[in-house]
């Protein structure tokens, strides 16, 4: 056979193949087409400044303050910010991320035909990342909600949305990772994100995430990047999640976020395994359980090692807030725990985060915005304190969530003057002044620092 015979065979063999894989590859003109008319540009004009700002808690208090009180004294200014949404009811409520319309006095959405309306905030989750706003329209061009727990590495996805302004692109690419942990400065962990490479850059957040079927299973919402342009790493929040916020957001104009009430030690590495009788380096130890949390009354222990909850693998820590976080409150779940080498099945009737005081009554917090409780005798002995509180709660929208509080700190002072107890925790926060930044001391994984608090 000729050089010139075998060069055409090859040719053909190539084209061939080629023309196999394009055949291969999903045509995503109908989908875009289709559930375009659902997704909206949205426009946001607000006051910018003149607000609180977080300063590092490494900054020594004295330059703290007074970064505190200049900016405070910044002049606001105007602010305009755009995002992107969709319409999730034909009634005309519309989904889209907290930090898309945080802030926003005036908030305008626009469809692809042009057609513009105000819109009102309903509500917000800042822990997922999620705003529904309410449109005066009816019979809207609406979107269908997915499954996002049936997704896999590898599956395709588009995105749909309004980067730099250009309205109603579209880009696609393929799910990355699944179960991202990407703790916020909301004190919350409650989202599993997924990881895909579509292009997506500042403009598509809050922008639906298809599957090929043309439902979304996505709402986009983070960028991984160095330069404010798409690195190939984008964050969507799953429509399993979304789903539960909207429910609440339209009900009652908050989330209610469900809270087991414990600790967790350092990841589980292969030598922790084996000294709990693990086969695997996975599951969530538990280094404390709050008195009165539903964990403990469930009978959950220190040194349980939680390896499903709700029938769901538990791999790391951070599976735990994402199973917990976006269970409703007085849910009873199925939680299943390695004890002393043997598997244990209990049962827990979820708690509300933040609403649940230290002698197991409802409450919604002190003046801080905390629930705290009297630290132990081993607590105290290994961190030599001669008093002190734990705090088992921290209300959202508080003074106390402001200055970064969290569940399982240790406050120990407030100023200058040290807390004994419970009793004298709750005659010194009576005296704090309001608008005054005040410092405490606080024990947070053993390690003690200071942060400033403030009572607007």
């Amino acid at each position: 056979m000729s050089k010139y015979l075998t060069g055409w065979f090859v040719a053909l063999f190539l084209l061939g193949s080629a023309s196999a894989q394009s055949a291969e590859l999903p045509d995503f003109a109908d989908l875009i087409e289709k559930n375009s008319p659902a997704v909206v540009k949205i426009e946001v004009e607000g006051k910018a400044g003149g607000g609180r700002v977080a300063v590092p808690q490494d900054v020594p208090e004295i330059f703290r303050r007074l970064f505190e009180d200049q900016l405070r004294r910044q002049p606001q200014q105007q602010m305009r910010s755009m995002g992107s949404g969709f319409v999730v009811e034909e009634d005309g409520y519309v989904l889209t991320n907290n930090h898309v319309v945080e802030g926003g006095e005036k908030i305008t959405v626009r469809f692809s035909d042009r057609t513009e309306f105000a819109a009102t905030v309903v509500g917000t989750d800042p822990s997922t990342d999620l705003a529904l706003l309410k449109i005066d329209g009816d019979d809207l061009p609406t979107v269908k909600f997915g499954n996002s727990d049936k997704l896999k590495v590898g599956s395709w996805v588009v995105a749909i949305g309004s980067p730099f302004g250009l309205d109603y692109s579209a880009s696609v690419g393929i799910v990355s990772a699944l179960g991202r942990s990407l703790p916020n400065s909301d004190q919350g962990d409650f989202v599993p994100f997924i990881q895909t490479d579509v292009a997506i850059n500042p403009g598509n957040s809050g922008g639906p995430l298809f599957n090929l079927n043309g439902e979304v299973i996505g709402i986009n919402s983070q960028i991984y990047t160095r330069s404010g342009g798409s690195n190939g790493i984008s964050f969507s929040i799953p429509s399993a999640v979304a789903q539960t916020v909207i429910k609440q957001l339209k009900e009652d104009g908050t989330v209610a976020r469900g809270w087991f009430g414990v600790e967790m030690a350092r990841p589980i590495d292969a030598e922790m395994a084996a000294a709990l009788n693990l086969d695997k380096p996975q599951g969530s130890l538990l280094s404390n359980v709050l008195q009165n949390s539903p964990a403990e009354k469930a009978g959950l222990e220190p040194g349980d090692v939680i390896v499903k909850i709700s029938g769901k693998p538990i791999i790391t820590n951070a599976d735990v807030s994402h199973v917990v976080g976006v269970t409703l409150p007085g849910e009873k779940v199925d939680v299943e725990v390695i004890r002393d080498g043997e598997v244990k099945k209990l049962q827990v009737i979820v708690g509300e985060r933040g609403k649940l005081a230290a002698n197991g009554s409802i409450d919604s917090g002190d003046r801080l915005g905390l629930v705290v409780q009297n630290i132990d005798n081993r607590t105290r002995t290994m961190l030599r304190l001669r008093g002190g509180v734990e705090i088992t709660a921290v209300a959202p929208d508080s003074a106390a969530a402001a200055a970064g509080l969290q569940e399982g700190d240790i406050l120990e002072r407030i100023g200058r003057v040290r807390i004994t107890d419970e009793t004298a925790y709750r005659e010194l926060i009576q005296r704090i002044p309001e608008g005054q930044p005040v410092a405490i001391r606080v024990f947070r994984n053993g390690n003690p620092f200071y942060m400033t608090l403030v009572i607007e």
